[in-house]
């Protein structure tokens, strides 16, 4: 599983020295408090990461439903009830009850004080209306309520809410919870990062091994037109290398999620490309990784190499990029607006003489430079974003250029923000001529 081996490196995790996974939910309970509400109600199911945070429950397909009811500041303690069908019942209590004990001194206490337990949704039973019976039973039955939910509520969940004659308001409190990790979540996110590592580590070894097939007398040397590299025998292309970095991510117990992009040429200015291309050499290779791990955090790696180029626009999109990564690394810090970061980077961009400023499919740079990461690929904060930079935060850091007829550049890292400054979560070398790396 992740973490049991520190990707590439080889040393091995003591599962038993990891922090405890939890989620603490006095924020939410604060939140309704702070909003004058009654109680807060999610429904998802499991590709819902805010239900995987607030649970650690990696739920059904079908609709759940949580609900955090704040006590009375007495002998009513806080609660929390999650609503699962019946076969999830032995997880739920596992994962969303005994797992937020605090085990001290064998109290039992849950860590955040916040009593939690399992409720089973009957077989016909809409999530949306089971979670209203909840709210009704912890409320006693008082009528009127109104309950905080996540902007991404399901429509139909949120219709059965309302008829049963609750208001809802919609809150921001998770994803302001999700955007500041603890010790333990930024453990899980080191591992998987290190688990990308290793994947690039590969990916980079496959290209520094390629051979470069030689054009004949009568043959252009136009990187267009270059025979594609061999690796092992056979032609290389983005498909059969995306394989081997998948390949690489589930040896090391991560995985891909689906995530792993490379493109050449022209498709390295596609962020995104997860098609087949053959790998010619001269052109610029962009990879970039973003492992999901057993507990659902992400990683996010990326670099760009060049095999047999001849100096040209990749090079000097490189020197630009590098630099303006170096410029954003140094300027992440507390109490830094995160959208100074990006402006920074951007400007660094400029200064090489590519437009900070571009639009999507024009030449430059065309995205922020960098947002968090955590059970999303993408979350709070976005480093083009208003808010001060908090510890805890963690964001990948990824600024790039792209010229849609030539291909693109981009070095990107997982860092969390410190008291002082910030982490890198993994080390990998920069370069954009591709070496042989141990794995």
């Amino acid at each position: 599983m992740d973490g049991d081996r520190e990707a590439g490196f080889g040393s091995p995790v003591d599962p038993e020295q990891r922090r405890p996974l939890r989620t603490d939910l006095t924020p939410i309970v604060e939140a309704v408090r702070a909003a004058d509400a009654d109680a807060f109600v999610a429904v998802g199911d499991r590709f819902d990461d805010d239900l995987r945070y607030l649970t650690r429950v990696v739920g059904p397909e079908r609709e759940y439903a949580l609900v955090v009811v704040p006590g009375d500041g007495g002998s009513d303690a806080d609660r929390a009830v999650l609503c699962v069908p019946p076969p999830f019942r032995e997880q739920a209590e596992r994962e969303f009850v005994a797992g937020a004990r605090s085990r001290r001194d064998g109290d039992g206490e849950f860590h955040d004080g916040v009593a939690r337990e399992v409720r089973i949704e009957g077989a016909d039973d809409h999530a949306g209306e089971r979670a209203a019976a909840v709210v009704r039973d912890l409320l006693g039955g008082a009528d009127d309520q109104t309950l905080l939910v996540p902007a991404s509520i399901p429509h139909d969940a949120a219709v059965y809410l309302e008829r049963a004659g609750n208001e809802l308001a919609s809150t921001d409190a998770v994803a302001t919870a999700r955007a500041r990790k603890t010790d333990a979540e930024i453990d899980r996110l080191r591992r998987v990062q290190r688990a990308a590592v290793a994947g690039m580590a590969r990916a980079e070894t496959v290209l520094a091994e390629s051979e470069v097939v030689e054009a004949g007398p009568a043959e252009t040397g136009d990187a267009d037109h270059r025979h594609p590299l061999r690796w092992d025998g056979t032609p290389l292309t983005t498909e059969r290398l995306r394989r081997v970095v998948n390949a690489t991510l589930a040896a090391h117990g991560v995985r891909d999620a689906g995530d792993t992009a490379i493109g050449v040429g022209p498709s390295a200015a596609d962020r995104h490309y997860v098609g087949d291309d053959p790998i010619r050499p001269g052109r610029t290779v962009l990879i970039a990784i973003s492992p999901r791990g057993p507990d659902g955090y992400r990683g996010e790696l990326t670099r760009t190499f060049v095999v047999d180029g001849d100096g040209g626009w990749g090079r000097r999109a490189y020197l630009a990029v590098e630099s303006a990564r170096d410029v954003a690394l140094d300027g992440i810090e507390p109490g830094v607006p995160a959208k100074t970061v990006h402006g920074e980077a951007a400007a660094e961009l400029g200064a090489y003489g590519f437009d900070p400023n571009a639009g999507e499919g024009e030449a430059g740079f065309t995205h922020d430079a960098g947002h968090g990461v955590g059970v999303s690929r993408r979350e709070p904060p976005s480093l083009s974003g208003a808010a001060e930079l908090r510890p805890g935060q963690v964001v990948a850091v990824g600024p790039g250029v792209y010229d849609p007829g030539i291909g693109g550049v981009r070095l990107g890292d997982l860092v969390a923000v410190t008291e002082d400054g910030c982490e890198l979560l993994a080390e990998y070398p920069l370069g954009i001529v591709p070496r042989e790396r141990g794995g």
